[in-house]
C-alpha cells in the first residue's frame, strides 16, 4: 500500500500508523499508464500524521482596502477570502487544530497538494495534452479532514489552501452569507458528493450533491458552473462513508475507508480467481485452443491466449477472423473499444467482439464472487454484483449529464452495461 506523501513531506509514516482510508480515481485498473509516481498515482492512502496539521476557523475580518488584505496575509496563517466588491473582502483567518489531519486534492503539483489528480478520460488514460484540451479540474479542488481520534471520521470540502495558505473567492464567484452570519460559497466547476447506502454488501446509490468551501451540502446547480447555488441539503453531512464517490469534473474518486479495505477483496485474492479460472481450461469453440488470462497485475497488450467475447450474447472464445460484418478497430488495447461486428459461431448473434481484460482495481469491487460478468463495450471482467452496481451508478458527465461508466477504464456504459459470460470447458 502506498505511505504518506513523501517527497519533501515532514509527514514521516510512524510504525503501524492509523490508516483513515484511500482515494481511488476511477478509470486507471490498479496504476496510471505511464506509472504511480511520487505525489501522482492512482490511488492515495491517507494515514494519520506524526504531527497534526488541521485547521479550523477563528477570526473573521472585513476589509475594505487591499493594503488591510495585504495585512491580514501577511500573517502566515490559513485563510479563505471572499471578495464582495472592489472594496470589500471578508477574510476569515483559520488557526491550528491539533484533532485534525488535512489533505489536498488538485491538479498543481505545488507543495500544499498531497494527492495529484489529472483529467481521466474514457478509456482509462490520462488527459489530452492540456494545451489541445484544457483541465477543468481545479488546480486545489478540494481537502479531506480526517479526526486523529476513532471514529476517524473524514470530511470533505471544495477548494484546497494554496502556497499562500489561501483559498481566493474572487468577486464572481458563487459566494453568500449563512443566515448564522458565516461566508459561504462554491468553486467554479464544484466538487460533487455521492454517499451510497449499505455499501458493499447492499449498496445503493445516493443522491448527487455539491459541496461547499465550508462543507455545507447542496442539491445540485442547474448546470455544472452556474451562478446560482443548490438548496441546501438539510441534515446531510460532507462525512465521507465507503463507498462514497467525489467528482472533480474531469476525474471520480472512490472512497474506502480503512476498515472497508480490510473487508475488501485483495490484488492476491483476485489473482487466485484468475489462476482458478484459468485452471478450468476455458476453451475456444471455433480453434479448440485453451484461453488464459494474463497474470496481474495487468498485461497492457494482446496475448496469444487472451479471451475474447461476443458482447451481445456473452459466448468467449480465443481471437479468430470468422464471420467478420465490417471494418473497425481490429486489436483494440485495454480500455479501447472495439467497432467491429462479428457473428458469434454458436448463435449466430451479431454484436462487437471485443478481448476480455480482468478488472485488477480491488477498491471498487463490491465482493469477491467469481469473474462471471463483462462491462459492455469495453469488455473489462468482474463479479457480478460488482457489474451490476457500476452499470447503475450514473457519473456526473459534462455540464449537467450524467452516465453509468466502467470502474476500470472509465468508458461510458451502454445498456444495461453488462454481460454474463459464456465459457466451454476442454472437450477431453
Amino acid at each position: 500500500m502506498n505511505s504518506p506523501k513523501k517527497d519533501g513531506d515532514d509527514d514521516v509514516p510512524v510504525k503501524d500508523p492509523v490508516k483513515y482510508g484511500e482515494l481511488v480515481i476511477l478509470g486507471y485498473n490498479g496504476s496510471l499508464p505511464t506509472g504511480d509516481r511520487g505525489r501522482r498515482k492512482s490511488r492515495f492512502a491517507l494515514y494519520r500524521r506524526a504531527k497534526a496539521n488541521g485547521v479550523k476557523p477563528s477570526a473573521v475580518h472585513i476589509l475594505n482596502t487591499p493594503q488591510d488584505t495585504k495585512a491580514v496575509h501577511s500573517r502566515g496563517q490559513h485563510s479563505i477570502s471572499f471578495t464582495l466588491s472592489r472594496n470589500q473582502t471578508v477574510v476569515v483567518e483559520y488557526c491550528h487544530d491539533n484533532s485534525t489531519d488535512m489533505f489536498q486534492i488538485g491538479r498543481s503539483t505545488e507543495s500544499p497538494i498531497d494527492f495529484v489528480v489529472t483529467d481521466t478520460s474514457g478509456g482509462g488514460k490520462e488527459g489530452e495534452d492540456p494545451s489541445i484540451a484544457p483541465s477543468t479540474i481545479s488546480r486545489f479542488a478540494c481537502r479531506v479532514v480526517c479526526e486523529r481520534n476513532p471514529p476517524y471520521t473524514a470530511r470533505i470540502y471544495a477548494a484546497g489552501f494554496d502556497s499562500s495558505k489561501n483559498i481566493f473567492l474572487g468577486e464572481k464567484a458563487t459566494k453568500w452569507k449563512n443566515p448564522d452570519g458565516h461566508m459561504d460559497g462554491l468553486t467554479t466547476n464544484g466538487v460533487l458528493v455521492m454517499h451510497p447506502e449499505g455499501f458493499p454488501e447492499d449498496p445503493k446509490q445516493g443522491l448527487w450533491r455539491e459541496i461547499s468551501v465550508c462543507g455545507d451540502v447542496y442539491a445540485l446547480r442547474e448546470t455544472r458552473s452556474g451562478p446560482s447555488r443548490g438548496k441546501l441539503a438539510e441534515g446531510e453531512s460532507s462525512a465521507l462513508r465507503d463507498g462514497s464517490l467525489v467528482d472533480l469534473c474531469g476525474a471520480t474518486l472512490l472512497w474506502r475507508t480503512g476498515e472497508g479495505l480490510m473487508r475488501a477483496p485483495t490484488l492476491r485474492h483476485l489473482e487466485a480467481l484468475r489462476q482458478e479460472l484459468n485452471a478450468s481450461r476455458p476453451q475456444c469453440p471455433v480453434g479448440l485452443s485453451t484461453l488464459a488470462f494474463p497474470s496481474l497485475p495487468r498485461s497492457h497488450s494482446l496475448e496469444e491466449r487472451q479471451p475474447w467475447v461476443y458482447l451481445t450474447c456473452g459466448h468467449v472464445h480465443g481471437r479468430h477472423d470468422w464471420g467478420q460484418r465490417s471494418e473497425g478497430v481490429e486489436m483494440p488495447g485495454e480500455g479501447e473499444v472495439s467497432t467491429t461486428r462479428r457473428e458469434c459461431p454458436l448463435c449466430r448473434t451479431v454484436g462487437p467482439y471485443v478481448p476480455l481484460w480482468l478488472g485488477c482495481e480491488p477498491a471498487v469491487y463490491v465482493d469477491a464472487g467469481a469473474p462471471t460478468h463483462a462491462f459492455v463495450p469495453c469488455g473489462h471482467v468482474c463479479s457480478e454484483r460488482t457489474a451490476r452496481y457500476w452499470a447503475e451508478t450514473p457519473l456526473p458527465h459534462g455540464t449537467h449529464a450524467f452516465r453509468p461508466v466502467c470502474p476500470f477504464c472509465s468508458s461510458a456504459l451502454s445498456t444495461p452495461g453488462w454481460t454474463r459470460l459464456i465459457f466451454q470447458g476442454p472437450i477431453d
